[in-house]
């Protein structure tokens, strides 16, 4: 059975989107099957594509940001294993949400950055380009240190 793993944000347009594709090339580099989407605790943006900051910043690093938005499900509670949230407020929505029978492990995306480990990666939404560059960069390390702990077995 594959790991299932779900990035998780407001509007899953500009954060969960490169954190899922982040997710996938490292579990894969790591040689872990491993199924990964993205989803946001809000509805504003289902359907849409991602940012297009967040597809220039993946685009710059080789990634290709090919989904469309999409709200949390309660399904997504009994069919994911674990789910990445960005921050602490969509962790917290994220965890009220969960109906008694969830089984996926809620954890907060950069528990895994070895430099700011319990941090937010801040929503880069409402600010310039660096924040985007910024974002990216947090993902990546949290992203890598996620796929080395599953690749040992944490």
């Amino acid at each position: 059975m594959p790991l299932r793993v779900l990035a998780l944000c407001l509007g899953n347009i500009c954060r969960s989107p490169v954190a899922e594709a982040l997710i996938r090339r490292e579990l894969a580099a790591a040689g872990l099957d491993a199924v990964v989407d993205s989803a946001g605790t809000g509805a504003w943006h289902v359907g849409n594509p991602a940012d297009p900051r967040s597809q220039k910043v993946a685009h710059q690093h080789g990634l290709e940001l090919t989904g469309t938005a999409r709200q949390l499900a309660p399904a997504d509670y009994g069919e994911q294993d674990i789910i990445l949230a960005m921050d602490r407020s969509n962790l917290e929505r994220a965890r009220r949400l969960a109906p008694p029978t969830a089984r996926a492990k809620i954890l907060l995306m950069r528990d895994f950055d070895p430099e700011a480990p319990g941090e937010c990666v801040p929503d880069p939404y409402y600010g310039g380009p660096d924040g985007f560059g910024d974002m990216y960069r947090m993902l990546e390390r949290s992203a890598r240190e996620f796929a080395r702990r599953v690749a040992a077995g944490h």
